[in-house]
């Protein structure tokens, strides 16, 4: 099976998505190609924080100006994705006072919205802070949705007539001598919206140009043309808290260093993160002891943090890019800004450009520069909109309003679901049937899972990106069965229980590290729930003629009681 297009994104990413979304809105036929989820490599596995630039303001101006830039573009486009927290850089009494200097000076050169406050003014901010804490700068950080907003991207690309293909993976770029002219791709469950793990197939997908957009993995997508792209993955953990202890987003303002940011997130605080070199992005070590750390140490800035309940932690990727000559060995001091490779120009061989470095809040900006690129080496003239169109969702700023009695829903369930949904909230939620919650958590509505699965089809993961649900305080211990419940009768049983087999590993991993206290009495919990309740860990319709369940067993017991060997005896069970 083959396919033709005339650009071929790899990379189902922010960048990847934002690059399909720009090039279909200037006309050009795209197909874009993610291995799993979209949202399924870095960019869903970031804190959340839309940067003012602030982080940067000392190290890397350039990258912190791009911030500030796309920080209000996207306030402007994305409006429902993004929370304006506002943001605080806190100064401890052993943090060095000329770095604070440097950072307020640094935030003012880049046309950064800043302003000094005391130890008494930021506690009136945000007063869970330190008591000893001596000052802070405020900034115009934000949280944004990274699942949210990808997937706006992605609609939007298809609405413009992209074809947008998850779970496809590339295991070959098509080469003819100095030419890129496509890529083989491995589909998991066959072209189109996914139908779950059934047999799958490959396609050749030529194109007449190539963008390689797949951030930590691009060095691994060059080599299969024997390109060399200088990634350096680096690996850092994010941990995600039971409460969110506070509104603003919370930064160490002292030079690099692990542990240094709290993100708020809808219900929740995100603790952020060490920074350590790995070799390879799919596969690299998860220590308990960097969750302990991180907890630790932002403690310090917010001490209440030391009593809440770590619900899970996840361990993020950068796509770090070092451009050669630099000799730079620690991870933290390689640039954040982003760079175009185009590989006719760099190593002989036309056909791909790949994108690499960069941050989530430039996505973009990234998008549109690359997106320029391409339209020049195919002779097209079109300029780019996506500055100033909305995304789905954030068309009209009126329905993002507080009125919880709309669609018979009762606050705060129509709120949130207004939040997530924004612009389109009337377009889903107005419907004749019952519509109950089906995730208590998140507050997410059986209209918003039956929308997400017109879209995703039965990928539970799918779903969970675009509505929340599961990613609660019960980590889906208490919803994914229902979840699963709404794919049947559309889908077979075992589709269905194969959907929520693969959503319930998938909350999983990022809770086994977080497994002590009260958060190990959840998972104990969970588990009593799924395994024993629902008979999941011996389910009777998994029995074979080799394995049968003996239905006799459950409430036979025994006949009498039969002495021990000490001469005691047991009661029947």
């Amino acid at each position: 099976m083959a396919q033709n297009t005339e650009v071929l994104v790899l990379g189902g990413g922010s960048t990847g998505c934002g690059i399909a979304r720009d090039l279909a809105m200037r006309g050009l036929e795209v197909t874009l190609v993610e291995r799993g989820n979209l949202t399924g490599g870095t960019t869903g596995r970031m804190h959340g924080l839309l940067h003012s630039g602030g982080r940067y303001a000392v190290s890397d101006r350039a990258s912190a100006t791009e911030c500030i830039e796309e920080n209000e573009v996207l306030r402007e486009i994305a409006g429902h994705c993004v929370e304006m927290t506002g943001g605080l850089f806190v100064q401890r009494p052993e943090d060095p006072d000329d770095y604070f200097r440097e950072k307020l000076e640094g935030c003012r050169e880049c046309d950064i919205p800043a302003r000094a406050l005391s130890g008494r003014e930021a506690r009136e901010v945000e007063p869970y802070l330190a008591k000893d804490v001596k000052r802070a700068i405020e900034v115009p950080d934000g949280a944004v949705d990274p699942f949210r907003l990808c997937v706006a991207n992605a609609i939007d690309a298809e609405n413009h007539g992209a074809r947008v293909e998850t779970h496809a993976e590339v295991v070959d770029l098509l080469r003819d001598g100095d030419d890129i002219y496509g890529a083989k791709v491995r589909h998991d469950s066959g072209p189109g919206k996914r139908t779950h793990r059934t047999p799958g197939t490959t396609e050749e997908i030529t194109a007449d140009y190539v963008v390689n957009a797949t951030g930590a993995w691009a060095g691994r997508i060059g080599a299969m043309a024997d390109l060399n792209v200088e990634v350096r993955p680096s690996k850092g953990v994010m941990t995600i808290m039971n409460v969110r202890q506070v509104d603003t987003v919370i930064n160490r303002c002292r030079p690099k260093g692990d542990a240094d940011i709290i993100v708020p997130h809808e219900t929740t605080a995100i603790l952020g993160t060490t920074d350590e070199e790995v070799e390879d992005p799919d596969d690299y070590p998860e220590e308990q002891w960097e969750v302990d750390h991180m907890i630790d140490t932002l403690s310090e800035l917010v001490p209440i943090m030391s009593e809440a309940r770590t619900i899970r932690s996840f361990w993020g990727v950068r796509p770090l890019y070092e451009p050669p000559g630099t000799g730079t060995t620690d991870p933290t001091d390689i640039t954040r800004d982003f760079f175009l490779l185009d590989h006719a120009d760099r190593d002989g061989v036309a056909g791909m450009t790949s994108i690499v470095g960069g941050k989530f809040t430039t996505y973009r900006m990234m998008a549109e520069q690359i997106s320029d690129h391409v339209c020049e080496k195919l002779g097209v003239r079109a300029s780019c909109d996506t500055a100033t169109e909305p995304l789905p969702g954030s068309e009209d700023r009126s329905v993002l309003d507080d009125g919880m009695d709309s669609f018979g829903l009762r606050s705060p369930i129509a709120r949130r679901s207004r939040q997530r949904l924004g612009s389109r909230a009337r377009e889903v939620l107005d419907t004749n049937e019952a519509n109950p919650v089906i995730c208590q958590c998140e507050g997410v509505t059986r209209a918003e899972i039956q929308d997400a699965i017109s879209q995703s089809g039965s990928d539970l993961n799918a779903i969970r990106i675009r509505t929340r649900a599961s990613m609660g305080n019960c980590q889906g211990g208490f919803c994914c069965q229902n979840m699963a419940n709404e794919l049947h009768p559309e889908y077979d049983e075992a589709t269905v229980r194969a959907a929520l087999d693969e959503l319930f590993q998938e909350r999983w991993k990022g809770e086994r590290h977080a497994l002590w206290g009260e958060q190990l009495s959840q998972a104990m919990l969970n588990y009593a729930l799924h395994a024993t309740t629902m008979n999941r860990d011996r389910d009777p319709a998994n029995a074979t003629e080799s394995d049968p369940v003996e239905y006799s067993a459950f409430d036979g017991g025994r006949a009498r009681a039969e002495p021990h060997a000490d001469g005691g005896r047991d009661g029947g069970r």
